[in-house]
């Protein structure tokens, strides 16, 4: 278990219970939430499966208070997939997505973080700092000096999210040895800096990418439109060398011994 605060708990799936619990809520937001589907989603179970989650460890955040049964105790997920695990598969799951060449030629230790979720009674609280808490304990433990994924915007009506991909993509867009690209390539850029409402276009962005930016996070080139998932993902990269110390103590406060 890498962290505890009051009745919530922040540690790897130890179970296939425990795994089942992690698609159960990724079920929930994915799905019924936002609208996606995939080969492997169970409607009937409500579990969002894919070939990948053997190949992940899934950091899970468990409120055993607030139901009797396990399967609706988890209510944040991480996927995580650290470089050893993708050279076992064959790729990491984001290489279906974007060219991670840049990455691997820095010969660095990567993990990639995915499905990142919380149960909407928990947003907007002290949740996510505990999976970011549990996630910063991971890093540490397994050296990462590379962590990216990909990060989503709802829906694919690029019109529409035209400003945000743009603020991103003039703002934060990562430096050439970072710059991984996206496949099926949809520009970033779309509207001029001098015609770009910042305000609006930050407004427009998801708080999970906000809070990567603050860390110090980048964007690679190009945004990748997920029919499947009715969503339109950014890569985003983060090197730890780089991330803004004074952002990283609000996601990683202290913990008491």
């Amino acid at each position: 278990m890498f962290h505890v605060k009051s009745n919530l708990q922040v540690r790897l799936a130890e179970t296939q219970t425990d795994l089942a619990a992690s698609q159960r809520l990724r079920y929930e937001v994915f799905v019924r939430e936002l609208g996606g589907d995939g080969e492997l989603v169970d409607h009937q179970g409500r579990f969002e499966r894919d070939r990948f989650d053997a190949h992940f460890d899934h950091l899970v955040l468990v409120d055993p208070d607030r139901s009797a049964d396990p399967l609706d105790q988890v209510v944040g997920v991480y996927r995580l997939m650290r470089s050893a695990a993708a050279d076992e598969l064959g790729q990491f799951y984001t290489d279906d997505e974007y060219d991670l060449t840049p990455l691997r030629q820095t010969g660095r230790n990567l993990l990639e973080l995915g499905r990142s979720c919380l149960h909407p009674d928990y947003r907007g609280g002290t949740a996510m700092l505990h999976l970011w808490n549990g996630l910063a304990d991971y890093v540490r433990a397994h050296e990462v000096e590379i962590l990216f994924g990909v990060a989503s915007f709802h829906g694919t009506d690029i019109s529409a999210l035209a400003g945000p991909l743009s603020f991103l993509h003039h703002r934060h867009l990562a430096p050439p040895e970072l710059r991984v690209r996206s496949r099926e390539f949809q520009d970033m850029n779309l509207v001029a800096p001098d015609r770009l409402d910042r305000v609006a276009a930050m407004a427009a962005t998801p708080a999970l990418i906000k809070a990567y930016l603050r860390l110090g996070g980048y964007v690679g080139e190009g945004a990748y439109v997920d029919h499947a998932f009715n969503t339109t993902d950014v890569c985003l990269v983060m090197d730890t060398k780089r991330m803004n110390e004074r952002q990283l103590g609000i996601y990683t406060k202290k913990r008491a011994p």
